[in-house]
């Protein structure tokens, strides 16, 4: 199998060999764009912009992403609205397209993933692999220590709490929080009076 086969394989939610040399040679080079990241300085803030520009497929104005941090494929699959932020360690398991949204928050510890494996042991052991699209929609927040599964879409507006893992789909505008996560409310109105159970918004915005 050629090398453009396996990647149109790995975005079509195909199996391919994921341990193929020439594909692991080209993951090396947007690997190395990782650790070079990384190493930047926090004052290297120009440079910090210049250089996710050039990893990811897509990233928006405003957009900023806490050192150290991780992605399979360097962004290459990851296409990005304006205005996002990611705390410390977002782990990007890009093999397959990530998108996420405008105004997305992300906490500490968050894996995105969008790879997979067969559970068959024998595929397993040839390096079979097969990726599903994460879509994250915008004004999301999701809390520390999530895992969001390959194939999973979270809608726009909604809050995942934090240590989740989010195995299905989530709707938009909803708090959603467990193992497996699960919606437990709907964002209301109320949410624009009170920040915090009693405690009333005292700020202009």
């Amino acid at each position: 199998m050629d090398l453009e086969e396996i990647k149109y394989r790995m975005q079509n939610q195909k199996l391919y060999c994921c341990e193929d040399e020439k594909l692991m040679e080209e993951q090396l080079k947007r690997l190395d764009m990782v650790h070079d990241y990384n190493n930047l300085k926090p004052s290297q803030q120009t440079e910090k912009k210049e250089m996710l520009k050039n990893m990811f497929a897509e990233i928006g104005e405003s957009c900023y992403i806490e050192t150290p941090f991780y992605a399979n494929w360097g962004g290459k699959n990851v296409h990005i609205g304006d205005r996002f932020y990611s705390n410390y360690n977002l782990m990007l398991v890009d093999d397959g397209k990530i998108t996420i949204g405008d105004n997305v928050m992300i906490a500490p510890n968050v894996i995105l993933c969008s790879a997979t494996h067969p559970i068959s042991p024998n595929l397993r052991e040839k390096g079979m692999e097969y990726n599903m699209p994460v879509k994250i929609g915008n004004r999301v927040w999701i809390g520390a220590n999530v895992v969001v599964m390959p194939g999973v879409t979270i809608g726009d507006n909604s809050v995942i709490g934090a240590g989740s893992v989010v195995t299905k789909d989530i709707p938009a505008n909803v708090v959603a929080f467990g193992n497996p996560c699960k919606v437990h409310r709907e964002i209301t109105e109320q949410d624009e009076v009170y920040y915090n159970k009693n405690c009333k918004i005292d700020i202009d915005i």
